[in-house]
């Protein structure tokens, strides 16, 4: 059974930045990065393969860096610049295929989420 666990999220003012981590118990080949606004459907951030190839949603492109310690079965998002529209839950997916996209349904395994609260 593959376990995703967030940490990190919190309240910041704009401009500032946080970094969220995500702890799993399973090496995939491709994670990702998640959020979802109140009324809003959920949206892809980022993704990474574990040999590093990375890729970001044009939202958050430039501002959020995704990143792992596989040694440490970690997966990061560094969120600079943060803005007001920020303010979501954020999670962290993975999934056994062997490729790595943004599409959401390729993802099978959820963590439960860490709220990111931006104040203007």
């Amino acid at each position: 059974q593959v376990q995703l666990v967030e940490s990190g999220g919190g309240s910041v003012q704009a401009g500032g930045s946080l970094r969220l981590s995500c702890t799993y118990n399973s090496t995939m080949y491709c994670m990702g990065w998640f959020r979802q606004a109140p009324g809003k459907e959920r949206e892809a951030l980022a993704r990474i393969t574990d040999a590093g190839t990375t890729g970001y949603a044009k939202s958050v492109k430039g501002r959020f860096t995704i990143s792992q310690d596989i040694a440490k079965n970690t997966l990061y998002l560094q969120m600079d610049s943060l803005l007001p529209e920020d303010t979501a839950m954020y999670f962290c997916a993975t999934h056994w295929r062997n490729w790595c996209s943004l599409a959401q349904s390729d993802f099978e395994y959820w963590g439960r989420g860490t709220q990111v609260t931006v104040s203007s």
